[in-house]
């Protein structure tokens, strides 16, 4: 069990402490972990999330600046703990519409309060969103006016909301929605290297099924896959083409380097690529550029990032960007080169192969309207020059 929560600022000040059990941990736990992540480099993010002090077992994880650290001194679950962590922080972002210092120190009591709900005698308790906002209101204007009028400063409900004692806790109870909808999008990013030499040297796909239900009641849905055999290579999938191809070449002498990008399909998915763009970092040793491109829109943005926006390939050319690059004084050739990213979006089709097959809806009122979508778009799309 946990026996103490601290949340602490990124220069090291308490900004809450919560004891949790009859033991009282000291604040001068923070001080030992603080001494632990300067010995890595001032820098807690480089700590492992669980260690070991001499008194204590410490988890932490770090939300926008802010430190979540939790103590205790038997063994417990390491996962439990990270995952109490998480939540806690995900809440309070949702309450509070964001997470900082000055945020945490404005809201105390909404922030002791929902401790109080989450966690019960070091055991987590009530972490669901849907009840916690039941049972505490987030805070507004007018609850503050109010607080400081009536000089009642507590936001915690009288009544046990209906959707602690559901199957479903996660969902409001007696939900009721104007229209009668669900949407299903079935979203896959691709995540590709490819070598100087256009050789594919990594491609995978990650996809995610996202779900937007406005249906009343608590129905029951099940969907099904038309070739739920992809799905038994579990998450990743390897793929031996890409549906675009990023051709850059440099051209270097005399304090100048020539450059040359062209962009096309190399494997048509029978769905129209759009939002194409292809970015890369200018060497430190450019000190000017002077780029240009057939198609498209080519910007060089404060950090010296080449922007180049494509949009859709088309028909009648290749796209391709052309300039020089003016090298700095003594230096006669380019001898760092780019990494082009490349961005881009088909809609209506999933790389993988899956596709969906139907989605059963039952326990409504109502027959409802179902959408399905298929979105495939570039994540970590990498070409070395």
């Amino acid at each position: 069990m946990l026996q103490c929560i601290f949340i602490l600022s990124d220069s090291g000040e308490v900004v809450l402490e919560k004891q949790l059990t009859g033991h009282r941990v000291d604040r001068s736990i923070c001080d030992w972990f603080w001494d632990q992540a300067y010995s890595q480099g001032d820098s807690s993010s480089k700590l492992p999330s669980v260690i070991a002090s001499p008194t204590h077992y410490i988890f932490h994880i770090v939300r926008d600046g802010i430190i979540f650290l939790a103590c205790s001194q038997v063994e417990m679950p390491p996962l439990m703990a990270i995952e109490f962590l998480c939540r806690a922080a995900d809440v309070l972002s949702d309450y509070l519409g964001g997470m900082n210092e000055d945020i945490i120190k404005d809201n105390f009591v909404i922030v002791y309060e929902l401790l109080d709900e989450m966690i019960d005698n070091g055991f987590p308790l009530t972490t669901e969103p849907n009840i916690l906002r039941e049972m505490i209101a987030p805070p507004n204007i007018i609850s503050k006016v109010l607080s400081v009028v009536t000089g009642n400063s507590s936001n915690v409900s009288g009544t046990l909301p209906g959707a602690t004692a559901s199957c479903v806790p996660w969902r409001t109870t007696e939900l009721k929605h104007s229209s009668n909808e669900v949407y299903v999008d079935l979203v896959e990013e691709m995540d590709a290297i490819i070598n100087r030499d256009g050789v594919l040297v990594k491609c995978e796909v990650y996809g995610e099924v996202q779900v937007t239900c406005h249906l009343s009641g608590v129905p029951d849905l099940t969907l099904s896959f038309a070739n739920p055999s992809i799905l038994n290579d579990v998450r990743v999938k390897k793929l031996k083409s890409t549906p675009i191809y990023v051709k850059p070449q440099f051209t270097s002498d005399s304090g100048a380097c020539r450059v040359s990008v062209m962009v096309g399909m190399r494997h048509d998915p029978g769905k129209t690529i759009d939002s194409i763009t292809v970015k890369f970092q200018l060497p430190p040793c450019v000190v000017s550029s002077d780029l240009t491109a057939n198609h498209g829109t080519v910007d060089i943005l404060a950090n010296k990032v080449c922007s180049w926006s494509i949009g859709g390939i088309p028909k009648d050319k290749a796209p391709s960007l052309t300039g020089t690059l003016m090298l700095e004084a003594g230096l006669e050739k380019l001898h760092v080169f780019p990494t082009f990213v490349a961005e881009f979006r088909i809609m209506g089709i999933a790389l993988s192969g899956l596709k969906i097959d139907k989605l059963e809806v039952s326990n409504v009122a109502n027959r409802p309207y179902k959408g399905f979508k298929a979105l495939t778009r570039a994540g970590e799309y990498q070409v070395r020059s």
